[in-house]
C-alpha cells in the first residue's frame, strides 16, 4: 500500500468525540500501527451488519465490540447460540499466541472483565429465564413461531381482539387454547360469530400448532412476571454498561422461536423508549447473532415489520448489528439501514460460494481493492471494514488486523455462570414463575357455572330429552382429518377469509385506535406491566 494510501485511510478513520476501536490497518500482510481503524461512537445507532464464514472470527469481533461499548456506558445485548460469548463476563487470560499477536499490532492489552447479566428463555437452561405474555407477544409475531397461513393468522388475531374486549388475559399458551376452545364449544357460539366465526377446522389446526409448540418446549417462555426490557438499558456503579447475554444453546432447534422473541425485544424497546434524534451515544447496542434464522421462512408482513423496526428504531438511540455468514443472508431493505460493515474471510468453494462472493463485494463502497480476491485471502481475525462517518458518509475501505478481546476468548465454566446468576438481582426479580388470574381461569369458571345451570334444566326435563341433549355441555375439541375434510377445511378458509375482512367486527378491529398504537410495529396488543 502506498503512503499516499495509508494517509488517505488515517484522514478517513481520524474523527471528534468518542470512538469504538476495530483495530489496525492491513498493509499488504502487515499490520499498520499508526492507522488506527474504528468507528463513532455517535454513529453505532446506525446499525451495522457482522459477516464471515463459520471459524472467521465473528463472535471474537462482536465481543470487541460489546467490551469497548460497555467501558463507554453503552448498555449492550447478545445473543450466544454457541455459548462462546459468556467469556466476556471474566478477565481475559494471556497465553503466548496472544503476546505474539499483541507484539505486532502494538495494542495496549489489560486483562478486563464486565458487568455481565446471563439470560435464557423460560427455564430452558443457564440464566435468569425471561418471559412474555401471549398477548404482549401479539398475534404477527405468534403466528410466524406457529408457521400459520393468513388467513389462520387473521383469525388469531381476531380471538386476541375478542380476548381483548373480553378481558381475558393471554398469560401463557394455555389461556388461548382456553380461549380457542371456547369459542368453538355450545357456550362460546355466540361470540364466535360476533367475531365473524371460523370454521372448527381452522381453529383446530391452531390448536395444534399451539400443542406441538408446547411439546417442543417452547411453552416455558410464556407467562409471568415479563420481563421490562428498560433492563436491558442498566449501568453498573462505575457507569459501565451491563452486557446482557442470552444463552441460547439448548434453544438451537427451536430458531422461530428465539429469533422471533429478539424482535419482540426490539418490538417492545421501540414502543416504550422515547425519541431521541442522534445522541452523542447509542442507549443500547443489540447484536443479533445467526440473523438468518430470524429471515428464513419469513412472511411479506414479517419482513416489512422488521424493516421498519430497524429504519425507526434508530431515532430512540438503539443500535442493531446483525452477525451472519453473507449480506446476502439478510434482506435487501433490511441491508440498506446498515451502516457499518465488518466483512471477515469468505469462502468459494462451490458456485453458490462464488455468487454470494461476488454480490458480497458489490455491497462495499468503490475502491482500488480487488475484494473478491482480498475476501478470500483475509486470515481469521482479518477484516474488510466501512462504517459510515459524523456527515453520514461511508469511510474508505480498510482492510483490518481486528482488536483483540480483554475478556475470555471462549465460554465460562457453567458453575461461574450460575454463580453470577445466583448473585443478580434480576433472577430475584424473574426467576419464579407467577401464576395469576387469566382467561383459563376465568373461562373454567363461566364453563362450570354453565353445567350447573344447565344440569338443573336437564333435571327437570323429561328423561328421552335428556338423552337426545346429553352431549350438550361437551366441549369440542375441532381436528382435521384427510380427504373430504381437507378440502372442505380449504373452501372454508377462502371463504372464511372472505367473511372476516368484510365482517363488522373485523372493521372495528382495524379502526380501534388504542390497540392500533399498542400494536406498534407488530400489531402487538401490549398488556401493561
Amino acid at each position: 500500500m502506498t503512503e499516499q494510501a495509508l494517509q488517505a485511510l488515517k484522514d478517513g478513520y481520524t474523527f471528534e468525540g468518542e470512538t469504538v476501536d476495530l483495530g489496525i490497518a492491513l498493509d499488504g500482510e502487515e499490520p499498520s500501527k499508526e492507522t488506527p481503524i474504528s468507528i463513532p461512537l455517535s454513529m453505532l445507532n446506525r446499525h451495522g451488519l457482522i459477516a464471515g464464514a463459520t471459524g472467521t472470527g465473528k463472535t471474537v469481533t462482536l465481543q470487541v465490540l460489546a467490551e469497548q461499548l460497555s467501558k463507554a456506558g453503552v448498555p449492550v445485548f447478545a445473543s450466544d447460540i454457541k455459548g462462546d460469548l459468556s467469556g466476556i463476563g471474566a478477565s481475559g487470560v494471556e497465553s503466548d499466541k496472544l503476546r505474539k499477536r499483541l507484539d505486532a499490532d502494538g495494542q495496549d492489552w489489560q486483562p478486563h472483565s464486565n458487568p455481565t447479566e446471563f439470560y435464557t428463555l423460560g427455564d430452558s437452561g443457564l440464566g435468569t429465564p425471561l418471559r412474555a405474555t401471549v398477548t404482549s407477544f401479539g398475534p404477527i409475531l405468534l403466528s410466524k413461531v406457529l408457521e400459520l397461513n393468513d388467513t389462520q393468522e387473521s383469525v388469531l388475531s381476531l380471538v386476541f381482539h375478542y380476548a381483548d374486549q373480553s378481558g381475558l388475559a393471554l398469560l401463557d399458551l394455555s389461556d388461548l387454547k382456553a380461549v380457542l376452545t371456547f369459542l368453538t364449544s355450545d357456550e362460546g357460539k355466540a361470540d364466535l360469530e360476533g367475531i365473524g366465526g371460523a370454521p372448527k377446522a381452522t381453529v383446530g389446526v391452531i390448536l395444534r400448532k399451539i400443542s406441538e409448540l408446547a411439546a417442543q418446549g417452547g411453552d416455558v417462555f410464556f407467562g409471568e412476571p415479563e420481563f421490562d426490557t428498560a433492563d436491558l438499558l442498566r449501568t453498573d456503579d462505575n457507569g459501565a454498561g451491563i452486557v446482557s447475554v442470552l444463552e441460547l444453546q439448548k434453544l438451537s432447534q427451536s430458531p422461530a422461536l428465539f429469533s422471533t422473541f429478539l424482535m419482540w425485544l426490539l418490538a417492545d424497546l421501540f414502543q416504550d423508549l422515547p425519541e431521541v434524534g442522534d445522541p452523542d451515544k447509542p442507549s443500547l447496542v443489540f447484536f443479533f447473532d445467526e440473523a438468518h434464522l430470524l429471515f428464513a421462512g419469513a412472511s411479506r408482513a414479517f419482513l416489512q415489520s422488521v424493516t421498519q423496526t430497524v429504519r425507526l428504531i434508530r431515532s430512540k438511540g438503539v443500535g442493531i448489528f446483525f452477525v451472519t455468514q453473507t449480506p446476502k443472508d439478510v434482506p435487501e431493505d433490511v441491508l440498506a439501514q446498515l451502516g457499518s460493515r465488518i466483512q471477515h474471510q469468505l469462502r468459494a468453494h462451490t458456485p453458490n460460494d462464488a455468487k454470494a462472493l461476488k454480490a458480497t463485494a458489490q455491497t462495499f463502497p468503490k475502491s482500488d481493492y480487488d475484494l473478491e480476491e482480498l475476501l478470500t485471502s483475509l486470515g481469521i481475525g482479518e477484516a474488510v471494514v466501512t462504517v459510515m462517518d459524523p456527515d453520514g458518509a461511508p469511510t474508505p475501505v480498510a482492510p483490518t488486523l481486528m482488536r483483540a478481546p480483554e475478556s475470555k476468548m471462549g465460554p465460562m465454566s457453567e458453575d461461574q455462570i450460575k454463580s453470577a446468576v445466583a448473585d443478580s438481582p434480576q433472577h430475584e426479580k424473574y426467576g419464579t414463575a407467577i401464576d395469576n388470574e387469566s382467561a383459563r381461569e376465568i373461562l373454567a369458571t363461566r364453563l362450570e357455572g354453565g353445567s350447573e345451570a344447565h344440569a338443573e334444566k336437564q333435571s327437570s326435563a323429561p328423561a328421552d330429552a335428556q338423552r337426545r341433549d346429553g352431549s350438550a355441555d361437551k366441549i369440542d375439541f375441532p381436528e382435521e382429518s384427510g380427504g373430504s375434510r381437507k378440502k372442505s377445511a380449504k373452501k372454508d378458509d377462502e371463504n372464511m377469509f372472505a367473511q372476516v375482512v368484510k365482517s363488522s367486527a373485523f372493521k372495528q378491529f382495524t379502526r380501534t385506535a388504542a390497540r392500533e398504537i399498542a400494536r406498534g410495529i407488530f400489531g402487538t396488543s401490549r398488556r401493561r406491566r
